[in-house]
């Protein structure tokens, strides 16, 4: 095991990696910008050091200053988190020849999967179900028109270099494909330097399922099920849960194998993340791999007993998942996670300031990965998460109810949250019932303006 390693990140996320670090006996450097100076998981570090000003370019995607860091601390590893620096390939190659470990998988395997039209044929060729679509990059609209009218509209584009919803567009017929086509290219260059584009069949109301995968250095491979995300506003995940109510077994247990075999051809290491839209059929399709831990892992934990944040250590120092984890899997139970915003539950407008009430709820099979306390100033540069609220329950009904309990008992004065929205999707008679896909928020909201 490492006797040091770098957190290259900020928020709840650096402190859960803390967290695992003081279980494994690991000491650990944060680095941290201007404005986070109070944060707690400075605070709870072994080392601290700032690497720069509030903006982001110039400090935690500061390449260069996250490397002096690690350096003049002697740390051997560097732990990305999630976000910012995580899936950058150039940054993981930059540990690589820097002799530093990156704590996630190779850089030619981030590479691969972040280009999402070569992920989508890698999967293909493994067996992995995936959406009909473009077979590779398109170069110009004409061609977009062919692959369209084989397809069959509704298509999507999508940037071939991104994610979050930037360089995507639906075109439901050829006379919006040109403009739309058009428009998507210019935006994925403008948000990732890149614009080709590839296309999918579009499904209208998929469920956004996704499976959390393990894999060590030795060639084994375990996925631990999946977790339901369809809950989402602009692409913009809002509540998670594990298992999906609409995963039967049979389909869990299929693509649990066909992921362990495709991870393995790959060359796969570390945690990742495979995406899948479910149609109305029911059958899965796969859309990207996240290479790294995702933010609502904690769900995953709660079913399967796997400290995955842990697991990601003890791999990338080398071990073999039949020394960290108990195999087979066997999920019980059932978890919710909530994502509490800084932000107005109704404008989702940010909500930045100082905190002046901060209660967070506890009890029985309640989980709180927050790194703010009161009188901590949420600042307006960063993502608007301020908390997971992760519930566990014998079965959904039961972590239902306990989330409804939590977030009465979570408590925070002084700024905008999410909160209120948690509780009114929560009391939602098609929410409780398990019925929802990835367009719920987009009917939820209008419908509860005029109630």
């Amino acid at each position: 095991m490492f006797k040091k390693i770098l957190i290259a990140n900020r928020g709840e996320i650096a402190l859960r990696i803390i967290c695992a670090c003081k279980e494994l006996g690991v000491k650990t450097v944060a680095v941290y910008s201007e404005p986070d100076r109070n944060s707690l998981h400075v605070r709870f570090a072994d080392e601290a050091i700032c690497i720069g000003p509030a903006r982001p370019g110039e400090s935690y995607l500061n390449i260069p200053a996250v490397m002096s860091a690690a350096e003049i601390t002697n740390s051997e590893a560097i732990h990305p988190g999630y976000g910012l620096l995580s899936e950058n390939a150039n940054f993981a190659h930059v540990c690589e020849t820097s002799g530093l470990k990156f704590i996630g998988p190779p850089s030619e395997v981030i590479r691969m999967m972040g280009e999402k039209e070569k992920a989508r044929q890698a999967m293909k060729r493994c067996g992995v179900p995936i959406l009909p679509g473009s077979d590779g990059i398109i170069a110009n609209e004409e061609e977009a028109l062919k692959w369209a009218q084989q397809v069959g509209f509704p298509v999507i584009v999508k940037a071939s270099a991104g994610g979050g919803g930037r360089g995507m567009r639906i075109i439901r017929s050829a006379e919006e494909l040109p403009h739309m086509f058009a428009s998507a290219h210019a935006e994925a260059a403008a948000a990732f330097g890149n614009g080709d584009l590839y296309m999918e069949k579009f499904i209208e109301r998929p469920r956004h399922i996704e499976f959390q995968v393990l894999a060590d250095e030795h060639g084994n491979v375990v996925s631990l099920g999946e977790r339901d995300c369809s809950v989402q506003r602009r692409h913009q995940k809002l509540i998670e849960e594990s298992p999906s109510p609409a995963v039967s077994p049979e389909i869990r247990k299929r693509i649990n194998a066909v992921l362990e075999k495709t991870m393995k051809e790959i060359g796969y290491q570390n945690a990742g993340t495979v995406e899948f839209l479910m149609d109305e059929d029911g059958s899965l399709h796969f859309i990207e791999m996240n290479t790294r831990i995702q933010v609502e892992h904690p769900v995953t934990e709660f079913v399967t007993g796997v400290d995955l944040v842990k697991a990601q250590l003890q791999i990338a120092s080398g071990a073999k998942l039949t020394d960290i984890i108990t195999l087979p899997i066997v999920p019980k139970g059932h978890s919710i996670e909530c994502r509490i915003n800084a932000e107005h539950p109704e404008k989702f407008t940010p909500s930045a300031g100082k905190i002046t009430v901060f209660n967070t709820p506890g009890g029985n099979g309640v989980r709180v990965d927050t790194a703010q306390y009161q009188d901590g100033v949420v600042p307006p540069y960063y993502d608007s998460l301020i908390a997971k609220l992760i519930v566990y329950g014998r079965d959904r009904q039961e972590a239902l109810a306990r989330m409804n309990r939590a977030l009465d008992m979570f408590i925070v004065e002084g700024i905008h949250t999410s909160i209120p929205l948690h509780k009114r999707v929560l009391a939602d008679p098609d929410f409780v019932a398990g019925k929802f896909d990835t367009k719920f928020m987009e009917r939820f909201m209008p419908q509860k303006k005029h109630s």
